[in-house]
């Protein structure tokens, strides 16, 4: 069968650092070819060169689409084609329509005048193709984020998509949303539509693919066929890594003290309507030395926890007591927070816990300036010091602590993220999805440092939306359902089925 794609030999270079090198792939007429790797194997590199975010000319190699040879310039050029790629932070205007957002740039106008009929008609067609019953003037802001990965695709249909380029579409999901969205893709498949899909999540793709092309290190190393044999994860782990990895978690010696955090009586209301209450008379302890997972479907109330707790930065109407080291203390502003000995690693890195734009070293130090400064100036050469030695501890890959944050792959910005927060000095830290949108070797690295961070005698919470990963990492699991925990457990005698359950059952007495 004649590939609707091929790009051959794609070489790629950035100053210092050989991103692609001598790269293959090919895509077939109705097919879905998941891309897996490492971070930093090149994955959403060869996705930017094929759609012409990186234009012809700053590559070797050549692509092949429809059997002809093309030259992209532009992301229009290879749009007009029917290529649409989907990035990980997805592409539209929050305070803007759906219909807007879907039409923009491409309104149906006569005479400069917009008709807006037409446009809604043609919306609601496309939502009920990917299965959305909003309203074509709902705002983006008020959806969910899986609700929004679903404009994004009503959007690449309406530019008459042939193949669809989704980079980690289901990073932000919970399970639910994403089994919608991997249905869905098998659903345009069916209709004659290919798709290239970048995963992290192995089971994701064992679901829906037909092909599995494996990148490390910026070359093709594997291309396996789902349909000739059964892929194991443990092969596909092996292609992306170089190794054999016999264990996704790190052993863990547990050594668990007495409490030294503890939330008591905890409620929060939403920050916009304040007769909502998100979260409901929360009660939560924390040992020395203790990893405590929270679970719970996206929208039960799990970051909005963590923020109202860190600072108040979420929230109004704020009401409970904490506790650390059996004392109150004040967590009403966030440098309060942090003096009290917390430190919160947010979901969102690339927006809230990253300054992308300056270099590794200027991020390491930026929550506790204090700490490399001599008469309120810093002291450079000690930045650099404690720049280094967290470089090393928590083995973060780079030219040097001068590289710039955003050209870090995903597994070295979030070490980044948490050596600026280990440099800050917290008893207590809050991990928000710690692994979001990091491969399974850069995953292992990160529980690694977790479990160093319990060792050291700090109280870990970890914020998880993959329970498998909860079960892994925790001694003790919070399940959290509706702004309220229905159960805790510990780790050694939970199941993903135990706390699906118990989220359910939470659900029943509610409707009672």
């Amino acid at each position: 069968m004649q590939p609707i794609l091929e790009m051959r030999g794609i070489t790629k270079t950035f100053p210092g650092v050989n991103a692609l090198s001598d790269v293959d792939i090919n895509v077939r007429p109705a097919e879905i070819l998941a891309v897996v790797g490492e971070n930093g194997a090149g994955k959403s590199t060869l996705m930017k060169v094929l759609s012409g975010v990186y234009p012809h000319g700053t590559y070797s190699g050549g692509i092949y689409y429809e059997g002809v040879e093309r030259k992209f310039n532009k992301i229009s050029d290879s749009e007009d084609l029917g290529i649409i790629i989907i990035h990980q932070e997805l592409a539209l205007v929050p305070l803007l329509s759906i219909a807007e957002n879907i039409f923009l740039g491409h309104e149906p106008a006569k005479l400069g005048v917009i008709n807006w009929f037409e446009a809604f008609a043609r919306t609601k067609e496309l939502l009920k193709k990917v299965g959305l019953n909003e309203h074509p003037n709902t705002l983006i802001t008020n959806l969910g984020t899986g609700k929004q990965q679903l404009v994004e695709i009503a959007k690449a249909l309406n530019k008459k998509v042939k193949l669809l380029i989704l980079d980690e579409p289901t990073s932000s999901l919970n399970e639910t949303d994403s089994n919608a969205l991997l249905a869905l893709l098998m659903e345009f498949r069916e209709q004659g539509i290919s798709s290239i899909m970048i995963s992290h999540k192995l089971n994701e793709i064992s679901k829906v693919a037909d092909r599995i092309t494996v990148l490390r290190d910026g070359m093709t190393v594997d291309t396996l066929d789902c349909h000739a044999e059964k892929i194991s994860e443990d092969r596909i782990i092996k292609a992306m890594v170089g190794r054999e990895l016999t264990d996704r978690f790190p052993p863990r010696n547990a050594k668990i003290g007495e409490p030294i955090f503890e939330v008591k009586n905890w409620s929060c209301y939403h920050p916009l309507h304040a007769d909502r209450q998100m979260i409901k008379n929360v009660d939560l302890h924390v040992k020395r030395g203790e990893v405590v997972g929270i679970a719970g479907l996206m929208g039960a109330g799990r970051t909005e926890l963590a923020m109202s707790i860190f600072g108040r930065s979420y929230g109004q109407k704020i009401s409970g007591n904490i506790l650390i080291n059996g004392k109150p203390v004040d967590v009403s502003t966030i440098p309060k927070a942090m003096d009290a000995g917390l430190a919160y690693a947010t979901e969102d890195r690339k927006t809230y816990g990253l300054v992308l734009i300056d270099h590794i070293k200027h991020n390491i130090t930026l929550a506790n300036l204090d700490g490399v400064a001599k008469y309120s100036v810093v002291d450079d050469l000690v930045e650099l010091a404690v720049a280094n030695k967290y470089r090393r501890d928590l083995g973060i890959r780079c030219s040097s602590v001068f590289q710039t944050t955003v050209n870090l792959s995903g597994g070295n910005q979030q070490k980044v993220v948490l050596s600026k927060w280990l440099f800050s000095g917290p008893d207590v830290l809050i991990l928000d999805e710690p692994t979001r949108g990091i491969d399974v070797g850069a995953k292992y690295e990160i529980y690694g440092i977790i479990n160093q961070l319990a060792e050291a005698g700090k109280a870990v919470i970890v914020i998880s939306s993959e329970m498998a990963e909860l079960l892994g990492v925790a001694d003790r699991i919070y399940v959290m359902n509706e702004g309220k925990f229905v159960a805790e457990m510990p780790a050694k005698e939970a199941s993903q089925e135990k706390i699906m359950r118990a989220i359910m059952k939470s659900w029943g007495k509610a409707n009672d």
